[in-house]
């Protein structure tokens, strides 16, 4: 739970088994993001078994990163959602252990369609990496069940 100031955690606590976001899963990344008014909003610190070339994180993590900001975002703006498609453009390598920000934002809604931003931050503010994603919602039963599987 959160502190009173703090604001709204969204993703699941319970065992859930997401490698982004899961508490459940040993191996995984335990994200959590919190609501930041302009989307979501995690921190992390990059660990070794992130890693990909000698001391910095592998594509492939920080990809998973933005795909999970982006699809909390989603779900914070009150649509249940899945990737389409994703394109990532990264700026700066991600060094293990550096402090991390990690942001997803809804850019557009059209009906079905839910157009994403998401980006990597180092502790400076500088982008290190940055996506966009298509999302397209999910049918009212699957997002009903969802919100019963990962909320109550």
């Amino acid at each position: 739970m959160s502190a009173p100031d703090s604001p709204p955690i969204v993703t699941p606590s319970s065992d859930h088994n997401c490698f982004g976001c899961g508490p459940a899963n040993d191996c995984g990344l335990k994200l959590r993001f919190q609501q930041d008014g302009a989307g979501v909003t995690a921190l992390y610190i990059p660990r070794s078994q992130d890693e990909g070339f000698f001391g910095i994180v592998h594509g492939g993590i920080v990809t998973t990163m933005l795909d999970e900001a982006m699809a909390w975002a989603t779900y914070a703006g009150g649509v249940w959602a899945m990737t389409a498609r994703l394109e990532v453009r990264f700026r700066k390598p991600v060094i293990v252990g550096s402090g991390l920000t990690v942001h997803g934002r809804i850019a557009q809604v059209r009906g079905k369609v839910v157009e994403t931003a998401g980006e990597v931050r180092d502790a400076d503010g500088v982008i290190l990496a940055e996506a966009t994603a298509t999302f397209i919602r999910v049918p009212a039963d699957t997002a009903a069940e969802w919100e019963r599987r990962y909320f109550g």
